[in-house]
């Protein structure tokens, strides 16, 4: 299975069955936060929820449609990254992200989004990476800004959350861009 270490202190790594305690735990801590950006927070309710966001997760990395991670920050679960789909037509990756308020500021998201990425350009040899953030979340659409993506355009109205719409920001890397900034 998937496992990237980021550095010294962050690990990405696919989710185990084992971790669904810690997730919800995780997720239902962070519950109040969290809503505020995710549609799925209200959905998750019991362990049994975690576990089958897990399974799913197994599943779409199986069938090379995803790839979902948890972030361990020191040994500990701090959030997820994600490759929520792939287009292998095109070699789009599409990225997804959370962190638990208590862990942001420390710049953890933003180095294992570079690792992730990294791995997606070198190993994975896509062509482009798009992150989507709504308009007002300022912190989300920091990571991609901090690492160089463009901003491509806004999509209105592109999410419901809850009671009302969000508009989105999309950001998007070439291979290219990357590389001449990074190269090995």
């Amino acid at each position: 299975m998937f496992l990237l270490e980021v550095d010294e202190q962050i690990t990405l790594k696919i989710l185990h069955l084992s971790d669904a305690e810690e997730l919800f735990l995780l997720t239902d801590r962070s519950r109040e936060y969290l809503r505020e950006w995710l549609p799925w927070v209200d959905a998750t309710k019991t362990v049994d929820d975690s576990r089958g966001f897990i399974q799913h997760a197994r599943k779409q990395y199986a069938e090379r449609k995803g790839l979902a991670c948890g972030i361990f920050y020191q040994g500990c679960l701090a959030g997820t990254v994600a490759f929520n789909s792939f287009d292998w037509l095109n070699r789009i990756g599409y990225i997804g992200y959370w962190l638990a308020p208590y862990h942001q500021g420390k710049g953890i998201m933003t180095r294992a989004c570079q690792s992730l990425i990294h791995h997606a350009f070198y190993i994975l040899e896509l062509n482009k990476i798009d992150i989507r953030a709504a308009y007002e979340n300022k912190k989300s659409r920091a990571i991609p800004e901090r690492l160089g993506f463009m901003k491509e355009g806004q999509i209105r109205q592109a999410e419901w959350l809850y009671d009302h719409y969000v508009d989105h920001v999309v950001y998007g890397l070439l291979a290219r861009e990357w590389k001449e900034k990074h190269s090995l």
